[in-house]
């Protein structure tokens, strides 16, 4: 999977789920604040990418990933 893919089915997803412009999905851009997530909206958003992908992410890493440059590099780093 490439990363223009992974880009492009994580902010597909996102918008859905969270029911967001993804166009406001830029690398820069804060996962949690463009998303609004809230703590039980973060437990979606990790379910999600978990279930997707087949990839855990412990609590401890999750806290590292700010942006959605971030979690597009989380995603591409663990996929085997």
């Amino acid at each position: 999977m490439t990363r223009q893919e992974i880009v492009e089915k994580v902010n597909s997803l996102l918008a859905d789920e969270f029911e967001v412009d993804a166009a406001l999905f830029t690398p820069e851009a804060n996962v949690r604040e463009t998303l609004q997530l809230d703590s039980l909206s973060l437990v979606d958003l990790v379910a999600i990418i978990q279930q997707t992908y087949k990839i855990k992410i412990p609590v401890g890493e999750l806290r590292e990933i700010k942006t959605f440059a971030d979690l597009y590099n989380y995603i591409e780093s663990h996929l085997a």
